[in-house]
């Protein structure tokens, strides 16, 4: 017997679909609970120009055809690379920079394959990107990362010669690496060198260009090898250089000729210093000079009158010496005193002479004396018109330190207005910041509403499923409720049975009784 319900399907047709609604509904929460996203775990090393495929897929396998699946880089905005919603590609939110370039194994995706291909790979793809399921709550994390080497093997050259330990500098330099490599200096046993720290330029290209210094002595084998290479990939290239005995001797041949030279140059130094205290000293003297010349200045005046007063007298006095004038006076004497004897005017005559001789080297000194004067007052004019140069030279340097203020004022005011540039440069940008900011806050919004609609998705389906659950209770209890009126019906056939059978057995006494009857009937007529 087979029980329909009210839409004329059987009961078991509504219990195999339940059973399936539930089934799937088991295998989707054991999944989620489960199922992990699985990245690369060592970065992805690739070369500029090559396309290139980002691992991220789900183990144990689940189909995320239906799921909501982004790629981001979280250090760029907008941070969305590729974004898929139930198997469609959101356009519209990825980065102006992968535009065209990135794509998803859709026929993949049922196997938990969520990888992403990045095509024409470019400087700016390299950094860290992200996978995330926002629906299951998973993500995973993937370094992309770029490796060159140069097209050439590394330059090495003479840079110079160490005139301390006499030996020689060698430099390499390597061009056209990215990232940026080491350099390593090895001898001809294969030993490490001691070389300072790598100078490293980056081009308008992007690729660095690294160059490294190292002092060699004399060894037996005087062969060195440079070598520039990645750590993290097999980019390795190197040179090998070797220096012959000869330029060790001719090195150790200039060492001491640097060293005459340096003695050379310390002597003609401290020349220099003698000559320069010489002029020092000889300026002392003549500001000392100076000084002692200004005072006899001051009290020339005040003995000029004297010294003239004194002069015309010994003037006089040497008139009155001549000849004529001693003679006179010997005759006024001879006339005035003829009593004395003739020794004494001859004495007298001696004793004039004498003084005439005197008073001629007395007039012979300070004629000495003016010349000397004249010549100090000459050389008094002459340190005046230098002092007076020497004025005017430090009202020029006056000058020149008023101009170099003002040329410092100039500078710091234009030191000023560039840094109110600069700060309106970074108020600007903080401008741009904020609106960026502002962007990003609506594009959070935009993703937070898209997430809330998700989430009211989410929740609409929870509630269909809710209702599903419901339905199926209820038509649990309709099926016990129909199992237990079949059961009944079961029970109520078993009576009908057992009364039919006691029935039939009625009915087959009966059938003997008339049956007796009938013969008992027949042969009574008889």
């Amino acid at each position: 017997m087979m029980i329909l319900l009210t839409d004329g399907k059987p009961l078991k047709t509504h219990l195999r679909t339940l059973s399936v609604l539930v089934f799937l509904l088991l295998l989707t929460n054991h999944c989620r609970g489960q199922s992990q996203l699985i990245g690369s775990p060592q970065p992805i090393v690739a070369n500029l120009g090559d396309d290139i495929i980002l691992p991220c897929y789900l183990e144990p396998a689940v189909n995320a055809a239906g799921l909501t699946l982004e790629w981001t880089r979280p250090d760029m905005d907008p941070r969305f690379v590729h974004v898929m919603r139930s198997g469609h590609e959101l356009v519209d939110k990825k980065h102006q920079l992968f535009k065209g370039r990135t794509s998803m194994f859709t026929d993949e995706l049922k196997n938990g394959n969520i990888s992403m291909k990045l095509s024409n790979l470019q400087h700016s793809d390299q950094g860290k990107y992200r996978c995330f399921i926002p629906a299951l709550g998973r993500q995973a994390f993937v370094q992309l990362v770029f490796a060159s080497g140069p097209a050439s093997p590394p330059l090495i050259s003479l840079s110079g010669l160490d005139g301390q330990s006499g030996g020689v500098v060698l430099q390499c330099e390597s061009a056209g690496w990215y990232p940026e490599p080491e350099v390593l200096w090895l001898d001809a046993e294969g030993k490490l060198l001691s070389a300072g720290p790598p100078e490293t330029v980056r081009g308008p290209d992007d690729l660095y260009t690294v160059s490294s210094r190292v002092t060699v002595e004399k060894r037996p084998s005087s062969s060195f090898t440079c070598r520039v290479q990645h750590h993290n990939t097999n980019h390795t290239t190197q040179t090998h250089f070797s220096i012959s005995d000869d330029f060790f001797k001719l090195q150790s041949r200039s060492s001491s000729i640097n060293i005459g030279l340096a003695v050379s140059l310390a002597v003609c130094i401290l020349l220099m210093l003698a000559v320069s205290f010489f002029f020092l000293w000889r300026e002392h003297i003549f500001k000392t000079k100076r000084k002692s010349l200004d005072e006899v200045d001051k009290g020339e005046k005040k003995n000029r009158s004297k010294s003239k007063d004194q002069f015309l007298n010994e003037e006089e006095r040497g008139q009155l010496m001549k000849p004529d004038a001693v003679h006179m006076e010997a005759l006024k004497g001879n006339v005035e005193n003829k009593s004395k004897p003739k020794n004494q005017s001859e004495q007298q005559l001696l004793e004039e002479q004498r003084r005439r001789e005197e008073a001629e080297k007395e007039v012979q000194t300070l004629k000495e004396e003016q010349r000397r004067r004249e010549e100090a007052e000459k050389e008094v004019q002459t340190l005046k018109e230098e002092q007076r140069r020497r004025e005017e030279a430090e009202k020029e340097v006056q000058t020149l330190k008023e101009e170099e203020r003002r040329r410092e004022e100039a500078e710091k005011e234009v030191q000023t207005l560039k840094e109110e540039q600069r700060r309106r440069e970074e108020a600007e940008k903080e401008v741009q910041t904020l609106k960026e900011e502002q962007r990003r806050r609506e594009e959070a919004e935009k993703e937070v509403q898209t997430l809330k609609e998700e989430q009211r998705r989410r929740e609409e389906a929870e509630k269909e499923v809710q209702t599903l659950k419901e339905q199926l209770q209820n038509k649990k209890k309709e099926v016990e409720s129909k199992e237990s009126e079949l059961q009944d019906l079961h029970a109520e056939k078993q009576r009908n049975q057992n009364e039919l059978q006691s029935l039939k057995g009625d009915l087959l006494n009966k059938n003997r009784e008339v049956h007796v009857f009938i013969f008992e009937l027949y042969f009574s007529y008889e």
